[in-house]
């Protein structure tokens, strides 16, 4: 898929933005948009120029959910098994190697916040009304939200809102830990970039993947102790990982760090997780 007709897609500064781009209809969530995102993350996440993707919203809103205007669902054409459209973005974004933010404003509702989940930051705007709205539609939870909405906000919360599915705001979202940080609409995309920019400069691409998994994939284990055994492989790597070499060494040296390992080429091939 090299072009896109509802969202758009751009690298500048090491950052790939991926922008919901259906504005005038509120980006209200297709099929379409569903396989478009996860070409794009897919996309950025084999480009060793990228390491941080945005994603965001054309528009004062991020995404008011499934497109309904029709009058019912969009399942569009599908090879093989059917899967819904938003876990179609959400397990992409779950197994990327680079963190992924979110900077939402206006509305992040159905679909439009069930996609988000699997990200590593979520930046709202003061504006930002948030909603698992699918009881109050006789609908059901996608995008895995059963999965990741408690890991991020504990059995209570997930359960208030996904049984009620009543709007909340930014505050209640943030005191709850489903967003990091409230900014005012306008400037939600600039504080993304720039936590994106500080990612960059600060930290090596590889350590970033392989932490980014380990957090994801290993936190639900049932012991810590096959967790202790990965680390302990990792640890003890360590002297012939020249990231970390560099890493030691710029410490002492006090200057920034030059971080040479490819995502693509340098990962442990004993990571479970390894294809």
């Amino acid at each position: 898929m090299t072009e896109y007709s509802e969202i758009t897609y751009a690298v500048a500064d090491r950052i790939a933005t991926i922008t919901l781009n259906r504005p005038q209809a509120r980006n209200g969530y297709t099929v379409t948009m569903s396989d478009e995102l996860a070409d794009a993350f897919d996309r950025a996440d084999k480009d060793e120029d990228v390491r941080v993707a945005v994603l965001t919203g054309a528009g004062d809103k991020f995404c008011v959910g499934a497109d309904l205007s029709a009058g019912g669902f969009d399942f569009g054409a599908s090879q093989g098994p059917w899967q819904e459209p938003a876990g179609r973005c959400s397990k992409r974004i779950y197994t990327m190697n680079k963190p992924v933010i979110v900077a939402m404003r206006g509305a992040a509702v159905g679909a439009g916040i069930t996609i988000t989940l699997a990200a590593d930051y979520r930046l709202a705007g003061s504006d930002t009304k948030f909603g698992f709205v699918f009881v109050r539609r006789g609908i059901f939870p996608e995008g895995g939200s059963a999965w990741y909405l408690p890991r991020l906000v504990g059995m209570g919360k997930a359960a208030d809102w996904l049984l009620s599915g009543r709007v909340f705001g930014a505050d209640e979202a943030m005191e709850a830990g489903l967003v990091h940080a409230v900014y005012e609409p306008d400037e939600v995309l600039d504080k993304a970039y720039e936590l994106a920019r500080d990612l960059i400069a600060n930290t090596a691409p590889v350590s970033v993947a392989i932490t980014r998994q380990l957090l994801y994939r290993m936190s639900a284990a049932e012991s810590p102790f096959p967790v202790h055994e990965l680390d302990s492989k990792l640890i003890a790597g360590l002297p012939q990982h020249a990231d970390a070499v560099e890493g030691i060494a710029s410490f002492f040296e006090k200057r920034p760090p030059e971080f040479t390992l490819k995502v693509n080429n340098d990962l442990p091939g004993y990571l479970p997780w390894h294809p």
